[in-house]
């Protein structure tokens, strides 16, 4: 976390559940692409995009029956959009494991298994309160929910994540009530031994988590190094990307983003949308009254907004597209919404 945030703020300790309050660290995403993009339209500003990390203390067996801190460190990561497991393979004797022993494979069934009860208590809490709500007419109405509940309980009882589920766009909506941890996009980090060309050993996971291998350590130092001397050292090690890198391309195909940009001369900043998201909707993340006032907006790529200086040079070069309401924002979009007032 430390190393992400390029910060000290979390205690980091060599014994179990030194984390007791949730760290929460907002991290810009590095995109090479914004600095071109200003220095084409002399911004005065550059605004990445971010993202959000939340950092709990580590589970263990028995956590979501309250063993160690259990639930009270689920609950603060209910909200979030994914989760991160961090899977500890690195041989050290002089950090504890508390096992004892380090086995990638036992750690993330441990881990999965404890979010799986810890849905499970919340599915049969609430379809027991669903049943007793029940009466009458209303129990047809409530049949949907009821249908989508014992659905999901089974699948928990087999101890297996909620994501693995098909639902109907009704179903999510009634799940995404419930802030299902399993239900989340999951990517698992191998904090592997320092030299970045170890194995990463490979937990069994299920097809739709990702996974990436990182040296927390080895992060941890190019953290406390200027921008300049961490190139250089991650040059003499060979690696081509930081970790955070890594995590951040993960994140985004995990979640199925994508980033479109507006520029101009007070800012040049990324906006952050779902892959698929059409023009109205992605104007409306720059202000939500920008989705009702929407006209239509220019739009071209930023690879053609940079070689042919900005929005003047796009048009007459027949690289600037008109387009409606209709039209799906692609990654990497250059856009200017015409709105309505």
């Amino acid at each position: 976390f430390n190393a992400l945030t390029r910060s000290k703020q979390a205690e980091a300790q060599n014994y179990p559940f030194c984390t007791i309050e949730p760290n929460v660290g907002i991290v810009a995403v590095p995109d090479e692409r914004l600095a071109k993009l200003a220095q084409v339209s002399a911004s005065k500003k550059i605004i990445p995009a971010a993202i959000e990390f939340v950092d709990i203390a580590g589970l263990v067996k028995g956590a979501s029956e309250g063993e160690g801190l259990g639930n009270k460190f689920l609950s603060h990561i209910r909200e979030v959009d994914a989760i991160v497991q961090v899977v500890r393979s690195f041989a050290d004797a002089n950090v504890t494991h508390v096992h004892n022993k380090v086995d990638p494979q036992t750690d993330v069934e441990i881990i999965n298994l404890e979010l799986v009860l810890a849905d499970l208590q919340t599915v049969e809490k609430r379809l027991d309160n669903v049943k007793k709500q029940v009466k009458g007419s209303a129990a047809k109405e409530a049949a949907p929910e009821i249908n989508l509940l014992e659905k999901v309980e089974k699948h928990l009882q087999a101890e297996k994540p909620v994501r693995l589920l098909e639902y109907s766009e009704d179903e999510k909506k009634i799940l995404k009530e419930l802030h299902l941890l399993t239900a989340k996009p999951m990517m698992y980090i191998i904090n592997t031994d320092e030299n970045p060309k170890s194995e990463i050993l490979n937990p069994k996971i299920d097809e739709k988590a990702s996974q990436i291998g990182i040296s927390a350590k080895l992060e941890a130092e190019l953290a406390e190094l200027s921008e300049p001397e961490a190139k250089e050292y991650m040059k003499e090690l060979g690696l081509e990307q930081s970790g955070l890198d890594k995590i951040i391309l993960a994140g985004y195909k995990l979640l199925g983003l994508i980033t479109y940009f507006t520029s101009g001369e007070p800012e040049t900043r990324a906006w952050t949308v779902p892959a698929g998201t059409a023009a109205p909707q992605a104007a409306a993340v720059i202000h939500t009254d920008f989705e009702k006032g929407y006209i239509k907006a220019d739009v071209t790529l930023w690879q053609d907004f940079v070689a042919f200086g900005g929005w003047q040079g796009v048009k007459e070069n027949g690289k600037l597209q008109l387009v409606g309401k209709d039209y799906i924002v692609k990654d990497g979009d250059v856009c200017y919404f015409h709105i309505s007032t």
